[in-house]
């Protein structure tokens, strides 16, 4: 008969235990999360048009674990909405950087730059 009760007093401290860390488990796989870049999109031309903004659309969504984005022209910066388990912040800047536009402290790559319309040009 002991060994029944101590048997149920520890599994009961064990749920209880678990119980208490689920919270904190379910805290750490956090799935949204959101940053602002800084970028060198200056024109409405650029989120428009097929050449720039249609590209941009196409390739943005491609990076897997981006939700959405928003571009600000008023303080040249992106709002990206991403899954931080899927895609981390460098990797976005990057992507940004590899469609010629500037993101942060990653300059854009000069190829990609090149391939812009004049006016998306700095």
């Amino acid at each position: 008969m002991n060994k029944l009760k101590n048997n149920i007093k520890k599994t009961g401290m064990l749920f209880i235990a678990f119980l208490m860390l689920t919270p904190v488990f379910a805290q750490q796989k956090k799935r949204t999360a959101k940053a602002v870049i800084k970028t060198s999109i200056r024109c409405d031309h650029c989120k428009k048009c097929e050449s720039c903004g249609g590209r941009f659309e196409r390739e943005m969504y491609n990076i897997n674990g981006i939700k959405a984005y928003e571009i600000n022209m008023t303080d040249t910066t992106i709002i990206i909405v991403y899954n931080p388990l899927k895609v981390t912040p460098e990797k976005i800047k990057t992507a940004i950087s590899k469609m010629g536009y500037d993101a942060d402290e990653v300059k854009a790559d000069p190829v990609a730059y090149e391939k812009l319309d004049e006016c998306c040009k700095k």
